[in-house]
């Protein structure tokens, strides 16, 4: 229900933003005998604010068009190699072509992010690396006749795409990732997988919650998984192609 009233509520919003940006288009206009009135300016700031807390924030691009290789700026190309109900594989190819440089995975955050929050990490690798990322969707886009999709089946991407890449791949987890990560690295290891990565690197992602627990993990600890499930998990309405889905929303954590 609470997800039906969030969308509601944009909907009801929606006039005043019109109306918010008309307004500010006009205090805008140095001829506007109104923006040089006394606390003009501060108008101005409020329905600012106002916009950017009411927005929906697009998907950023990534926009690494370019790097360095051996002194050379080369052009940089984004592909999709791999396509999933769930996520896709992205890769950064570079227009100089270099089979000595290692492969490598990055495996970003699914829950409440986008994979460019690594773009500063993926543009460190580039001159060096031959570099892909998981490119996760948001669950409410997901139809619900593609299943379900649980840490199970985050573990099973994870191994999907190393077995994709092949041997010689390195693998980089940052922050959420780095459980499912560990436990599909292992996974490959203990059954001798020939795409087993050659390297495991864990970034920012508690492997042992009990220790340093942070504010997340003291909940976990205050209250049953009945609880996370009645208050944090919620049905994705229509219009979303993920319509009746079961999804903990992006807007509330």
């Amino acid at each position: 229900m609470m997800y039906y009233t969030h969308e509601v509520s944009r909907a009801m919003i929606a006039p005043w933003r019109w109306g918010s940006r008309v307004m500010l288009d006009s205090l805008k206009k140095p001829r506007n005998p109104i923006a040089r009135l006394p606390g003009s300016t501060v108008f101005v700031a409020a329905n600012e604010i106002f916009r950017d807390l009411t927005r929906r924030y697009p998907k950023p691009a990534f926009n690494l068009n370019s790097t360095m290789c051996d002194g050379e700026l080369v052009e940089i190309s984004e592909n999709v190699v791999k396509r999933k109900p769930f996520a896709q594989l992205k890769n950064f190819r570079r227009s100089v072509a270099r089979p000595s440089d290692a492969k490598l995975l990055i495996v970003a955050p699914l829950s409440g992010h986008f994979p460019t929050l690594l773009r500063g990490t993926v543009q460190e690798f580039l001159p060096d690396h031959d570099v892909y990322i998981t490119d996760w969707r948001d669950a409410c886009m997901v139809p619900i006749s593609e299943g379900s999709f649980g840490l199970d089946d985050y573990i099973d991407y994870i191994i999907d795409f190393l077995d994709y890449l092949g041997p010689d791949t390195h693998v980089l987890a940052v922050c959420q990732p780095v459980v499912p990560t560990l436990a599909a690295v292992a996974v490959m290891s203990g059954g001798d997988h020939p795409a087993t990565p050659r390297s495991m690197t864990l970034m920012a992602g508690p492997i042992d919650a009990r220790v340093n627990p942070t504010q997340p993990c003291q909940l976990a600890r205050k209250y049953r998984l009945s609880w996370f499930r009645r208050n944090l998990i919620h049905t994705v309405p229509v219009p979303y192609p993920g319509a009746m889905r079961r999804v903990y929303p992006e807007f509330l954590r």
